[in-house]
């Protein structure tokens, strides 16, 4: 929790900071016209590789397996087009590099162990019906 107070203090002053210095290297509109392609070009990806993994979950269900890997990549593809839509330069590196697969390959262990310590703390839960 604690951790999380910190993140929200620390990444937009981070932000604010990136975004004073790059419009003072290159000019204002050219700051405000970066933050518009990141977000636009963040959801044009995030949609296309959203669609592939969509298409490799039917096809691994469609076979009788499970899609885990597919999953994994829908949430680094999910948290990776949040991340661009955020306007910062900081958030918009992160969300690339969730949204490539060749970067995205690393995150998926990360994520994994996260994953499997909120699990095992039952720090998360699933309600079942």
């Amino acid at each position: 929790m604690k951790i999380l107070v910190v993140l929200f203090i620390l990444i937009p002053a981070l932000e604010i900071s990136l975004f004073v210095l790059f419009s003072h290297l290159v000019g204002v509109w050219l700051t405000i016209a970066c933050i518009a392609m990141t977000g636009i070009g963040g959801v044009w990806l995030a949609k296309r590789q959203g669609l592939t993994l969509l298409q490799e979950a039917r096809w691994e269900l469609m076979h009788g397996r499970l899609p885990n890997g597919a999953l994994l990549d829908g949430i680094c593809v999910l948290a990776g087009g949040f991340l661009l839509l955020v306007p910062g330069f900081l958030t918009d590196v992160i969300g690339s590099l969730l949204l490539f697969p060749a970067t995205r390959r690393m995150a998926k262990p990360i994520i994994a162990h996260w994953l499997k310590t909120l699990i095992e703390t039952k720090t998360f839960f699933y309600v079942r019906r």
